[in-house]
């Protein structure tokens, strides 16, 4: 991961990442078949690691604790670079592309496997959710953020983007559906 920061995905090597790990690169390819395998499972185990998943009793709770848990990261040196590495490779490198939609396709099978927990404990969740938006969305902050130097949202406001991100998702009777034609996601 370190040297994916330091180099991007271009610059870092098989070779390098042997000699980093102090093992033969035939090592390396046995466990790993090309360079954006490797790459690919480096960024799932630092997001595993750095953001992971949630499972506290509630959607609520799950969302509130990947919601710190990221702004935490997106918030560190690493965080921020990795961020800035996604956006300059995956826009100049279709494999670079592929690999940053496999960590997003990952993240929202774990919000969906969240949202599926919560129905089957019996909270009030729309059967309509786009949980690749739900996703994405924040995702979009961050990179947002990133390309216009502007500071990412801090831990603390876990709970304020938590509570936009709950009017979306709850099925609580009050209104019309945020997805249905014609309404806002905030209307």
């Amino acid at each position: 991961m370190q040297l994916l920061l330091e180099r991007g995905f271009d610059g870092m090597t098989v070779d390098d990442v042997a000699e980093a790990a102090g093992v033969g690169k035939a090592t390396i390819y046995r466990r790993w078949a090309s360079k954006e395998q490797l790459a690919n499972d480096a960024l799932a185990d630092l997001f595993d690691i750095e953001i992971p998943d949630a499972d506290t009793g509630s959607i609520e709770g799950d969302l509130r604790q990947v919601y710190f848990d990221a702004l935490k990261f997106v918030n560190s040196k690493e965080g921020l670079a990795l961020i800035r590495l996604a956006v300059s490779e995956a826009t100049r490198d279709e494999r670079s592309a592929a690999i940053y939609r496999a960590f997003l396709g990952r993240r929202v099978q774990l919000t969906e496997a969240a949202l599926h927990r919560a129905r089957a404990r019996g909270e009030p969740i729309r059967t309509n959710v786009d949980t690749t938006l739900l996703v994405q969305w924040l995702a979009g902050v961050f990179v947002i953020r990133a390309l216009t130097g502007e500071p990412m949202p801090a831990p603390e406001d876990a709970d304020r983007l938590l509570k936009f991100t709950m009017r979306c998702i709850l099925d609580d009777g009050s209104g019309p559906d945020p997805r249905a034609e014609g309404n806002t996601v905030d209307g």
